[in-house]
């Protein structure tokens, strides 16, 4: 069964105020177990593989972008972030970086990297934050999910989990449908989280969607554990990020409002954004 969590910045905000990673939440999310790692050279071996998948459509803005590109590079080198990695079994992870617009428009900003440590962390985030910033058009979530796919058998390590990490500010509206590649994604054993970024009134020449929240919640996570960041204001934004990431690290679940999605139709369409679209422009 597939469960969204959704974690207000509320939450985001009180829950690294105070506390170390391990006491955020009790529950740990089912992963598999430390001996599938055995076969594995002790070097290649981490404890999550992680594909972020970054929006750089139209519809964000440059300040936007900037905020979002800081946030990740500053989370990576947080003190919480780092004190999460210390609480896998191997204490390191695998991660990748890219950006992603229309459903044949994504662009690797950082290759396959491992951090192990406050160094690791440092030279990645400053490889993010190198790349100059571009917008693109279209927004194809299933685009992002389908080019995150083959980037865990391209790499060469192996995790106890992988996870696809989606932040994006708008429904699908290009490429197949998010449904589609979601559940693909989910059979093969991935895990894909969602930051959706409400961060601005709704515009709807931009192809915005009231409660984005839930649309990510219906229609993109999905996966043993996955859940829901919504970012509310822009205030929040780098907060929201660093939540996010820390929880992904240290394999926890905030401990919030539960539903099990599996178990009902989605509560806003899952094919809004495509339906947006052809309305507008009729194709």
């Amino acid at each position: 069964m597939r469960w969204c969590i959704s974690i207000g910045t509320v939450f985001a905000a009180g829950a690294l105020a105070g506390a170390d990673v391990p006491s955020l939440v009790e529950r740990s999310v089912a992963a598999p177990s430390a001996q599938s790692l055995l076969s594995v050279d002790e070097a290649k071996r981490v404890d999550v593989e992680l594909v972020l998948g970054v929006d750089v459509s139209y519809s964000m803005d440059m300040e936007e972008l900037a905020i979002q590109r800081e946030g990740y590079a500053e989370a990576i080198v947080s003190k919480e972030f780092l004190t999460a990695l210390k609480t896998g079994p191997t204490a390191k992870i695998a991660i990748t970086y890219f950006e992603w617009a229309a459903s044949t428009d994504q662009k690797i900003i950082l290759p396959w990297r491992v951090i192990d440590g406050p160094e690791a962390a440092g030279a990645v985030a400053e490889e993010i934050l190198k790349a100059p910033l571009r917008r693109a058009s279209r927004t194809s979530i299933s685009g992002a999910i389908n080019f995150a796919m083959p980037l865990f058998e391209a790499n060469e390590y192996r995790g106890l989990r992988r996870v696809i990490d989606i932040s994006g500010d708008g429904p699908n509206n290009n490429g197949e449908l998010v449904t589609v590649a979601r559940d693909a994604a989910v059979a093969k054993g991935v895990t894909i989280n969602g930051l959706p970024i409400m961060a601005k009134e709704v515009n709807y020449a931009t192809m915005d969607i009231e409660n984005l929240d839930i649309y990510y919640e219906d229609c993109v996570i999905g996966g043993a554990g996955s859940f829901v960041v919504p970012i509310k204001s822009k205030e929040k934004f780098k907060e929201a990020i660093r939540t996010k990431l820390v929880l992904e690290v240290a394999n926890r679940m905030p401990e919030l409002r539960v539903v099990p999605a599996a178990d009902r139709e989605p509560r806003i369409s899952c094919q809004i954004g495509e339906r947006m679209w052809q309305e507008r422009w009729g194709r």
